[in-house]
C-alpha cells in the first residue's frame, strides 16, 4: 500500500483454511463470497513475510487470530524472489511456502498478492530493477516485454502453489485434521490513474491482465482493486481509509474492501502519524453496516525494511504503520484490543448480515439505522451517528440509545448494544524502550582494542568502472546494486588567478535529482545535501576551498530507497545534473561536461566487510576508543545480546546516517534526521471526523526513527559482530541496546456501558453479563507489581495522567490491589462485593486503573 493515491499492480490470492471441511468450491454473488455453498464474512489483515523473519511468523499469525482475524494477507515481492532473470529465491525471509503453511496450520484464510507490482513503500514497487533495462520495456502498460516477464513470474508463483496443492480446485493441502485451502486471486490494484495516463494502451493492458489471470487455471474468481471497469467475472474492490460508500461496478458482485489503512507510513524527517482506534473501528463498522462482506487491514503488522528494501524514496526502515501489531510483534493496545472486540461483535451478526434483507432508516440529518432481518427471525441493527461533535439520542423499537459522535453501535439482536466504536474498553499498554549498554565481548581476533575501524577511501578506491563525458544518471550506473556512487573529476586553476576573487571564497553549486550527496575537494569535506520525501530535486551552494593548480573533486551520490509508484516511475532518476564553481577570479567553471570517473559502491561494500566470514585483505584497525564524528567510517565491535526474551532494538540516537549489520544480516538504513519542531503535533488526537495522515502527529522536533529492530533470531548466545557504516559522523560508544517492554497497563471503563460476554453470546441466550467490570492483563511471564492509580467514581485523564474527580471511592486502591496484585490478569467488578455503597448518587461512574507490570 499506501502512497495516496496509491498506484500499483498486484495479484491477489485468498488461501482459506478451516478445521471443519475442505473448501473445494469458491464462487460469489452480490452479497458475499460463497465457500462450499455458504456465504462467508472475511476479516483479514496484512502481514508481509519479508518484513519480519521466520522465527516471528508463528507468533504474528497467532496474535492476528487472537485479534479476531480469519484471514492473513501478504504480497509476493517479485524483486525479492527473482533477483536476476530466471534466478529464483525462496529462502529465509522470502520462504513464501513456509509462511503460507504457517497461516494454514493456524486455521486461517490467507490473501496472497502475487503482484507483480506492489508499490507498498517497497523499493521499485516490487518489480526487479533489471526489468527496466530489458530493451523496449515500459512498466504497467500494453508493452510486450513487460507483459512477457510479468506473465512468466505470475505463472511461476501459481505453479509453485499448485505443486503444494493449495488450490480449492485441487481439494486443498491438508496439514491439520480436515484442514484445507483455496485461493481467491487478485490481479491489478488501483490501476485506474495509470490507465488514464496510458490511455488506450492502459485499457488494453488492464484487460490483458484480467484475462491472463483468469487463464491461470485456478478455478476461482479474481479481483481488481480500484478498477471501475474491471470486466466480468473479475470483481473490483475498494482501498481507502473509508469504504462504506463504495459500490461494485456490477450488481452481481460483492462489496470488498481490500485495504483499510489503520495508520500511515513514516518518512525520514517527518513526524509520526497515528490513526485513533475509535476511527478505525467506526470505518469498519460502517463498511459492514452498508453491506460489506470482506475487509482487510493494510497493514495489521507492518514490520521492518531490512537491507535496502525501503521505497519512497526516504521511507523509514521501520514500517510500523501504527498497526494493531507493532513492528516488534507486540499487540498495540488499546488498538488491537478494541478491534478484537469489534471483530467479535461483527461475527455475531454474520448469518443475518449475509442472508437477511436490509432496511435503511434515517433518524436525523447525520443519524441513521441499518437493519438486517433473516427468515429464521434473526435481526441485526447498526445505529450510526456521523455528527463530529455531539452525542445523539436514537430511538429504535421503542428503546432510546445514546450514540457518541462519529460512532456506530452494533445490536446483534436489534436490542442489546454489544459494541460502540467510540467506547474503548480495552486496556491501554505503555510500551517503553528500556536501555541497556552494549555488552562488549572480549574477542581476541579484534586485537588489543574492543573496537575496530576502517576508513572508507574518498573518491576512487580502485580503477573507475566508467569514464564518461558529462553527468550520467546514478541509477543507470549502479542498477540499484548499492546506495552509493562516486563521481570524480579534476579541474585546474591557473596559478596567476586570484582564487579569492574580490575577497570571497569560490562558490560551489551542485544540482542533483537526489537523494543525497557529500562533496569533497582535494580529499577535504566541503559539505553535503540531503533530500526529503516529496521534495526533490536537490540544490546545493556553499563556499569551498580550492588551490592553484590541479584540484580533485569527488562527490558521493546516494539513493535512499527507490521510487515505488506512479506512471513511468521506473524512469525517475537520481544523481548529479550539474556542477559549477564560481568566484575564482576569472569567471566560473562549468564542470558538468568534464570527463568524469565513476566508481560504484564503497570499498567496504565491495569486500563485504560486514560479513563475519569475510577473508579479504581489508585490515581493520583496533581501537580501545573509536574515532568520533568521522564521516565515511566503518566500525566493528563484538557484543553479547541483551538478556531476556523481549524484542530488541539498537538505539542509534548518537549517530548520523548509515547502515548497520548484525552477524552479517542487514538491519537496514539508519538516519537520525529530526522532524520540524513547527510541525502540527498534538499529544491527544480527536478521533471524530475524516482521518488524514497529517491529522494526528507526534514526535515533532525528534528523530523520525531512533530505534532499529534486531530480531532475536539474528543473535548468537555471545560474540555477535556489530558492523556500522557511518556517512556523516557520530559517537558509536553511545550506541545502546533497548529491550521493548510493556511496563504499564491502564484501563478506563464506564459503569454506563456494561461488558458483554461476546464469547458466549449465544450460549447465554444473548443476555448481557452482570454489570460493568475492569479487565487487565500483563504480558506473559509478568504480573502486576503495583497499583499506581485506581479510582472508582468520576476520574479524568488518560493513561499515565489519570486524576481523581469529585467522586472517588476511598477503597478503590485496596479493592484493585486485592483483585490484581501479583497476578498476570485480573477483573474488578463495579458492583457486588467491590463497591457496595453509592457514595455519589446521581453521578455516572467509571473506573480508572494504572498498574505496573514486572
Amino acid at each position: 500500500m499506501a502512497t495516496s493515491p496509491r498506484l500499483f499492480l498486484f495479484l491477489f490470492l485468498f488461501l482459506f483454511a478451516t478445521v471443519v471441511t475442505a473448501a473445494q468450491n469458491v464462487t460469489y454473488d452480490a452479497r458475499s463470497l460463497i465457500i462450499d455453498g455458504e456465504r462467508r464474512l472475511i476479516i483479514s489483515g496484512s502481514i508481509h513475510y519479508p518484513r519480519s523473519v521466520p522465527s516471528m511468523w508463528p507468533g504474528l499469525v497467532a496474535e492476528a487470530k487472537e485479534g479476531g482475524l480469519n484471514a492473513i494477507d501478504t504480497y509476493v515481492f517479485w524483486n525479492g524472489h527473482e533477483p536476476s532473470p530466471g534466478n529464483y529465491y525462496f529462502e529465509d525471509r522470502f520462504d513464501l511456502v513456509k509462511f503460507a503453511k504457517i497461516v494454514r496450520d493456524a486455521g486461517l484464510y490467507m490473501i496472497l498478492r502475487i503482484g507483480p507490482f506492489v508499490a507498498a513503500e517497497w523499493t521499485y514497487g516490487g518489480i526487479p530493477v533489471w526489468l527496466h533495462y530489458v530493451p523496449g520495456t515500459v512498466f504497467r502498460t500494453n508493452n510486450e516485454p513487460f507483459k512477457w516477464h510479468m506473465e512468466r513470474f505470475v505463472t511461476y508463483i501459481v505453479n509453485l502453489m499448485k505443486r503444494e496443492r493449495l488450490f480449492a480446485s485441487q481439494g486443498g493441502h491438508i496439514i491439520l485434521a480436515q484442514a484445507s485451502s483455496f485461493y481467491y486471486p487478485f490481479i491489478e490494484n488501483e490501476y485506474g490513474y495509470s490507465e488514464s495516463y496510458f490511455g488506450d494502451e492502459g485499457k488494453l493492458y488492464a484487460m490483458w491482465a484480467a484475462h491472463m489471470a483468469l487463464n491461470q487455471g485456478t478455478g476461482v474468481p479474481w479481483v481488481m482493486g480500484q478498477q471501475d471497469d474491471a470486466p466480468d467475472p473479475v470483481i473490483n474492490t475498494c482501498n481507502s481509509f473509508y469504504c462504506d460508500q463504495f459500490t461494485p461496478n456490477s450488481p452481481s458482485k460483492p462489496k470488498l474492501w481490500t485495504e483499510n489503512w489503520p495508520g500511515w507510513f513514516h518518512s525520514f524527517g517527518d513526524p509520526d502519524p497515528h490513526r485513533p482506534p475509535e476511527d478505525i473501528a467506526f470505518a469498519v463498522a460502517r463498511f459492514f453496516e452498508k453491506g460489506g462482506c470482506l475487509q482487510n487491514y493494510y497493514v495489521y503488522h507492518g514490520g521492518t525494511h531490512y537491507g535496502r528494501t525501503t521505497g519512497g524514496p526516504f521511507i523509514t526502515t521501520s514500517y510500523d504503520y501504527n498497526a494493531p501489531i507493532d513492528e516488534y510483534g507486540l499487540p498495540r493496545l488499546p488498538k488491537w484490543g478494541h478491534l478484537r472486540e469489534l471483530h467479535k461483535s461483527v461475527k455475531l451478526c454474520e448469518h443475518t448480515l449475509l442472508y437477511g434483507k436490509s432496511t435503511f432508516i434515517s433518524v436525523g440529518p447525520l443519524q441513521e439505522i441499518d437493519v438486517y432481518e433473516d427468515q429464521s427471525g434473526g435481526c441485526v441493527a447498526f445505529l450510526a451517528n456521523v455528527d463530529v461533535q455531539e452525542d445523539k439520542l436514537i430511538t429504535f423499537r421503542n428503546v432510546t440509545y445514546i450514540i457518541p459522535p462519529w460512532s456506530v453501535s452494533i445490536l446483534p439482536d436489534c436490542k442489546n448494544v454489544v459494541f460502540n466504536t467510540a467506547m474503548v474498553k480495552s486496556q491501554t499498554s505503555v510500551v517503553e524502550m528500556v536501555l541497556e549498554n552494549l555488552k562488549v565481548y572480549s574477542n581476541s581476533s579484534f586485537g588489543s582494542g574492543a573496537w575496530q575501524v576502517y576508513m572508507e577511501k574518498v573518491g576512487l578506491w580502485d580503477k573507475p568502472d566508467f569514464v564518461l563525458f558529462g553527468l550520467e544518471d546514478h541509477i543507470n550506473i549502479t542498477k540499484d546494486t548499492t546506495d552509493y556512487l562516486w563521481y570524480t573529476t579534476s579541474f585546474y586553476v591557473d596559478k596567476s588567478e586570484d582564487i579569492l576573487g574580490h575577497g570571497s571564497s569560490p562558490i560551489l553549486s551542485v544540482a542533483s535529482l537526489g537523494h543525497a550527496f557529500i562533496v569533497f575537494i582535494n580529499g577535504e569535506l566541503q559539505g553535503s545535501s540531503y533530500g526529503k520525501y516529496g521534495y526533490l530535486p536537490l540544490n546545493f551552494e556553499a563556499p569551498v576551498t580550492i588551490k592553484p593548480g590541479k584540484n580533485e573533486i569527488a562527490i558521493l551520490s546516494m539513493t535512499i530507497g527507490m521510487y515505488n509508484a506512479g506512471p513511468l516511475y521506473e524512469w525517475e532518476g537520481a544523481g548529479l545534473t550539474s556542477v559549477n564553481i564560481s568566484g575564482t577570479g576569472n569567471g566560473s567553471l562549468n564542470l558538468s561536461p568534464y570527463s568524469w570517473e565513476y566508481k560504484i559502491g564503497l570499498e567496504g561494500e565491495h569486500y563485504s566487510i560486514f560479513n563475519t566470514n569475510n577473508n579479504t585483505d581489508i585490515k581493520w584497525i583496533p581501537k580501545s576508543e573509536p574515532p568520533k564524528n568521522q564521516s565515511l567510517i566503518w566500525y566493528k565491535v563484538a557484543v553479547d545480546p541483551p538478556e531476556g526474551k523481549e524484542p530488541v532494538a539498537l538505539d542509534m540516537a548518537s549517530m548520523g546516517k548509515g547502515h548497520v549489520w548484525v552477524n552479517g544480516k542487514s538491519i537496514g538504513r539508519y538516519w537520525l534526521v529530526a522532524s520540524s519542531i513547527s510541525d502540527n503535533c498534538t499529544p491527544h488526537c480527536n478521533y471524530t471526523g475524516t482521518f488524514e495522515p497529517d491529522r494526528c502527529l507526534t514526535g515533532c522536533g525528534q528523530p523520525t526513527q531512533r530505534w532499529y529492530h534486531i530480531p532475536r533470531s539474528f543473535f548468537k548466545p555471545s560474540g555477535n559482530t556489530l558492523v556500522i557504516f557511518e556517512e556523516k559522523g557520530g559517537d558509536p560508544t553511545r550506541i545502546t541496546f533497548a529491550r521493548r517492554q510493556e511496563t504499564k497497563i491502564c484501563g478506563f471503563v464506564s459503569e454506563d456501558h456494561p461488558q458483554v460476554d461476546l464469547e458466549n453470546w449465544e450460549v447465554h441466550s444473548k443476555r448481557n453479563a452482570a454489570g460493568a467490570a475492569m479487565h487487565l492483563k500483563c504480558p506473559e511471564g509478568s504480573s502486576v507489581s503495583s497499583i499506581t492509580f485506581a479510582s472508582f467514581g468520576n476520574p479524568t485523564g488518560t493513561c499515565s495522567s489519570y486524576r481523581r474527580g469529585s467522586c472517588h471511592y476511598p477503597s478503590s486502591v485496596s479493592v484493585t490491589e486485592k483483585a490484581c496484585l501479583h497476578k498476570n490478569k485480573c477483573s474488578i467488578a463495579f458492583k457486588g462485593e467491590s463497591f457496595t455503597e453509592d457514595l455519589c448518587p446521581g453521578t455516572a461512574k467509571a473506573m480508572a486503573v494504572e498498574a505496573a507490570c514486572s
